[in-house]
């Protein structure tokens, strides 16, 4: 999705340190929710059919209106860009790496889950042997990163970062525990639906998408204007995953799966990537 929230600092690696709730300056009075769903309806009324992306000027999603790129973008060389870019093989990523409840020494807090699905191209191909990564808030809703000052308590034994690469199937799969909903400084009493952010490369560093996934009946769906940033219903649902009750494990961890397609007329949403220094 083309947005930015604090959570984006939180990700391992990232240049980008700020965060939503840090705007105040740019935003002396915050206002009401009921104002912001006005303009996500008058959004959605005025919005074309077959948009699937998110809007990457959504006024309703305020702390974006500075982030948004205004000119035009400076090609790099994709090949010098690989000269120096990191790579990674099968030998850096450990299969352990994909369990985000055994990183810290103790077990985290929260609903222990299990995200699985497929990562799959627009004809429904697996995309084979790919680094997914994903990163999410504890199940308080905060990140660990100095600048998330959300007053939720931190989590010792959760990092929130984890990575797998896909089987020969597309398959991937993590256990990790149900992130929290947190508040956000978009908007008077603004808050973020839990969400997990996914990250996947391609067959070079530089093709680089990222989504977020989302859980089934978040009450806080129709208050978000980053998830409302899409103004079809039908596209803004493929962002959701499904509770799958043979996946949950017995008095152990609960399960969703969430398939994503990364190109044709189902393609999951994902960020642009002129919006990527956010």
């Amino acid at each position: 999705m083309a947005v930015t929230d604090r959570d984006s600092a939180a990700q391992a690696g990232s240049p980008d340190e700020s965060f939503e709730h840090e705007l105040p300056t740019q935003q002396p009075q915050l206002e009401p929710q009921s104002r912001i769903s006005a303009e996500i309806e008058r959004q959605h009324a005025s919005a074309a059919h077959g948009g699937h992306q998110p809007h990457l000027d959504f006024p309703p999603y305020r702390s974006s209106i500075l982030r948004h790129p205004t000119k035009e973008l400076r090609h790099a060389d994709p090949e010098g860009v690989e000269l120096v870019a990191p790579v990674f093989g099968h030998s850096d990523v450990d299969p352990l790496e994909a369990d985000l409840t055994i990183q810290r020494g103790g077990d985290p807090i929260g609903e222990r889950m299990v995200v699985t699905g497929r990562v799959l191209d627009g004809d429904g191909r697996p995309v084979r042997h790919q680094l997914v990564e994903i990163w999410q808030a504890n199940a308080g809703g905060r990140y660990i990163h100095k600048r998330d000052q959300h007053p939720a308590p931190i989590d010792p034994h959760f990092t929130g970062v984890g990575r797998c690469l896909t089987d020969a199937d597309g398959n991937y799969r993590f256990t990790t525990i149900k992130p929290g909903p947190y508040p956000w400084r978009n908007h008077l009493n603004a808050w973020r639906p839990a969400h997990i952010h996914f990250s996947l490369f391609g067959a070079e560093f530089t093709q680089r998408l990222i989504t977020q996934m989302y859980f089934p009946g978040d009450p806080l769906f129709a208050l978000d204007p980053i998830y409302q940033s899409i103004t079809e219903q039908s596209v803004r649902d493929r962002l959701v995953a499904t509770y799958d009750h043979d996946l949950t494990t017995h008095e152990w961890a609960t399960g969703y799966r969430w398939d994503i397609v990364l190109t044709g007329t189902h393609a999951t949403p994902l960020e642009r990537e002129d919006d990527s220094n956010e």
